[in-house]
C-alpha cells in the first residue's frame, strides 16, 4: 500500500471579528424592536415575547467568545442581521473560491509544492456557494492545477471525508498530489435572530495538501495511518435551502432555509456515535487512547469536546492533548478540526500520533489517525 501524508496545511482568517458583547447588543436591539412591534399580540397572549441573549449565556452554552466573519456591518445591524455579501459577476472569482485559494496557497507553500503539481482539487465543506460549476474546478482553474476537481458535502465532517477521498484517489493511481480545501462562509446560513443559535458559527477557510510519502518535500509531514467514517440519518441538524425552494414561493424565505438544530438531541445522540467510531478506530489500529498525543476534534462546542475526550481517555484532557480554537473562531463547520491541526501540530515529534475527528449533521463522523514523519 502507498503511504499517504499530509504535507502542508493552510488557514485563511477573515479580517473582521465579532465579540459576544457586540453580537448580544445587536440581538437584544432586535428583540426590543420585535417585542415593541408585536406588543398587542404579546399583551393578549397570542404571541410569546422574545428573550434577551447574553455573553454569559453564550459562553456557558458553547465556550465561544468571538468569531471571524467576512462582513461585520450587516450582521450587527438589528434591521438586517445577515452579512452584506454583494453578488459577483460570473467572470469574477467567487468569494468561496477566493478564501479557498488563500488557504490553498499557504498549504502549498508549507508543502513546498507548486500549484501545477496538484492534479486533484476537492472542495469539501458544508456551505457551497452554488450548485455548479464546482467551486473546486474554479479554484483549479485559478491556481493552474492539472487533473480534475469536484465538490463534496458531508456537513461538518466534510474535511475528514475529503482527506479520505484524496488518499484513496492517490492509492488508486487516479491522482498524485491533492488539495483538500474547506472554505466556510457559515455566517450566510446562520439565523442571527434565533437566540439558541445566533452565536454558533464563524467564517474561515482551511486547506491540506495530501500526497504520496515517496517524493514528499515537506519537513513537517504527517503520515495518514488510517481513517474511519460513519453516517447515520438524523433531522436534528438541518438546513432546507436548495434550488427547489424556488418552486414554492410561499415558504421560500422561511427560517428553515437557514441552519437549525435540536441541541439537546444532538448532544445525546451524536456524542455516543462519535465515541464509538473513534474507539473502534483505535482498536482496529491496535492503539490505546493514551497512545494519541493530540486530539484535533471538530470545534463545535466546548462541553462536547471535553466530554468526548474524557470518555476516551478516562480522565480530564489537558490543553496540549485537546487544543481548543472555537473560543476565538467559533464553530467553523468542516474547517474546525483542520484549524486545530494547523495551529497545534508543529511541536509534535517524529513518531508522535494524533487523531483528527470531525462530526455533525447527517449524522456523520470522520476519524483520521496521523503520525509525524
Amino acid at each position: 500500500m502507498t503511504d499517504i501524508v499530509i504535507s502542508g496545511s493552510g488557514l485563511y482568517t477573515p479580517p473582521h471579528s465579532i465579540s459576544n458583547d457586540e453580537l448580544v447588543q445587536a440581538f437584544n436591539q432586535y428583540v426590543d424592536r420585535y417585542n415593541t412591534r408585536h406588543k398587542d399580540e404579546i399583551a393578549d397572549g397570542t404571541l410569546t415575547p422574545l428573550e434577551y441573549s447574553s455573553s454569559e449565556f453564550i459562553i456557558k452554552a458553547s465556550g465561544i467568545k468571538s468569531r471571524f466573519v467576512v462582513d461585520k456591518e450587516g450582521i450587527l445591524d438589528p434591521r438586517r442581521m445577515r452579512p452584506k455579501i454583494p453578488e459577483r459577476a460570473d467572470e469574477e472569482l467567487s468569494l468561496l473560491s477566493e478564501i479557498g485559494v488563500a488557504a490553498a496557497e499557504q498549504a502549498l507553500e508549507r508543502a513546498r509544492r507548486k500549484a501545477e503539481e496538484i492534479d486533484l482539487v476537492i472542495v469539501a465543506c458544508s456551505n457551497l456557494q452554488r450548485a455548479y460549476p464546482a467551486i473546486a474546478i474554479e479554484i483549479q482553474q485559478h491556481l493552474g492545477c492539472s487533473g480534475y476537481g469536484y465538490d463534496m458535502n458531508v456537513a461538518c465532517s466534510s474535511a475528514t471525508f475529503g482527506m479520505g477521498a484524496a488518499a484513496d484517489a492517490i492509492r488508486s493511481g487516479n491522482a498524485r498530489c491533492a488539495l483538500v480545501i474547506n472554505p466556510e462562509i457559515t455566517s450566510a446560513h446562520l439565523n442571527f435572530r434565533d437566540r439558541d443559535s445566533h452565536f454558533i458559527f464563524g467564517d474561515v477557510a482551511t486547506a491540506l495538501v495530501v500526497e504520496a510519502e515517496a517524493g514528499c518535500r515537506s519537513d513537517s509531514a504527517f503520515r495518514i495511518l488510517g481513517s474511519k467514517f460513519k453516517t447515520q440519518f438524523s433531522n436534528n441538524i438541518r438546513n432546507n435551502f436548495g434550488f427547489m425552494n424556488n418552486c414554492h414561493a410561499e415558504t421560500r424565505d422561511s427560517s428553515d432555509k437557514l441552519f437549525r438544530q435540536n441541541g439537546r438531541k444532538v448532544f445525546k445522540e451524536l456524542l455516543p456515535l462519535v465515541g464509538s467510531v473513534i474507539h473502534e478506530h483505535l482498536q482496529q489500529m491496535q492503539l490505546q487512547a493514551s497512545d494519541i498525543k493530540r486530539y484535533w476534534l471538530h470545534q463545535a462546542n466546548l462541553t462536547m469536546n471535553l466530554f468526548a475526550a474524557k470518555k476516551l481517555l478516562g480522565r480530564e484532557p489537558n490543553e496540549q492533548e485537546l487544543p481548543i480554537v472555537l473560543d476565538r473562531y467559533a464553530n467553523t463547520s468542516s474547517a474546525g478540526s483542520v484549524i486545530a491541526f494547523h495551529l497545534y501540530s508543529d511541536d509534535l515529534q517524529p513518531g508522535d500520533k494524533g487523531l483528527m475527528s470531525s462530526f455533525g449533521a447527517g449524522y456523520s463522523v470522520g476519524s483520521v489517525i496521523l503520525e509525524r514523519c
